[in-house]
């Protein structure tokens, strides 16, 4: 087997992996500055949809996480990214948040409901039974079903919240149709987010702390996959997959004088 290429382009995960539950995880800080320094490609993903790179620059740079806007990449992104390819210039009505609308608009999408081309789920924390009723209806009626991320919940501090892949589940009871899913671990995220930092699978890795959606994702995208054991994936877990990753790490500090 011919020996794999160094890696010379970064996709990591961002909660679990550079963050836990609103703090930096140790080594995080020194891993983004070598990564800067290198001046190697990278990118920082999440499925969460919420928020707009702008948003997530200065939340993570209040933690002392220094990431660049055009170096964080999101299912918000990645979805908008998809339809410009499927379909330019369409229409959509997006049950969701400014990371999402904002995407859209920038790639051209017209947000309406009145016959969209699409109904698109999000991330939100103000899911109504108007909206749900209403995408319901146009699904119905011929609108293609689109949702961000497959994820089930999400965290708060609280305890876990349903996510858009338990409301997808709803609207797909209602409806008889399932949702085409962009996020991880479809690997369609990934090779979008290479394409935008010119980087190529064979010579790039995906560190993420789940075994499925950062390791699934990375593994079909191509991709060298570091599992780090600061987030959901414990070592017992891992057996109970039919895959692996490349290499299992303790944390992101394993990972700064790899960059």
């Amino acid at each position: 087997m011919a020996e794999r290429k160094p890696v010379e382009s970064w996709l990591t995960d961002m909660d679990g992996v550079l963050i836990h539950e609103g703090v930096p995880i140790p080594g995080a800080d020194a891993f983004l500055k070598k990564l800067r320094d290198s001046g190697h490609p990278f990118l920082v993903l999440t499925n969460n949809s919420i928020y707009t790179p702008r948003d997530l620059h200065a939340r993570l740079l209040r933690m002392g996480l220094d990431v660049p806007e055009e170096n964080i990449w999101t299912s918000a992104l990645a979805t908008a990214q998809f339809l410009a390819d499927q379909r330019p210039g369409g229409s959509a009505y997006v049950i969701g948040e400014a990371g999402l609308t904002t995407a859209l608009h920038d790639v051209g999408y017209v947000l309406t409901d009145h016959e969209p081309d699409f109904v698109i789920l999000g991330e939100t924390r103000t899911y109504s039974f108007e909206a749900l009723t209403k995408a319901v209806r146009l699904i119905n009626g011929g609108a293609r079903f689109i949702a961000t991320n497959p994820d089930n919940v999400g965290p708060s501090a609280e305890g876990v919240l349903p996510a858009t892949g338990s409301v997808a589940a709803l609207i797909t009871a209602a409806t008889g149709k399932k949702p085409y899913f962009v996020g991880k671990p479809n690997p369609l995220m990934m090779r979008a987010g290479l394409n935008a930092i010119g980087a190529h699978s064979e010579g790039s890795a995906m560190i993420g702390d789940r075994m499925d959606t950062d390791v699934l994702a990375g593994l079909e995208a191509g991709m060298r996959t570091f599992l780090v054991l600061t987030g959901v994936t414990q070592p017992k877990d891992i057996d109970r997959y039919p895959f692996r990753p490349s290499e299992v790490v303790d944390s992101i500090a394993d990972l700064v004088d790899r960059v």
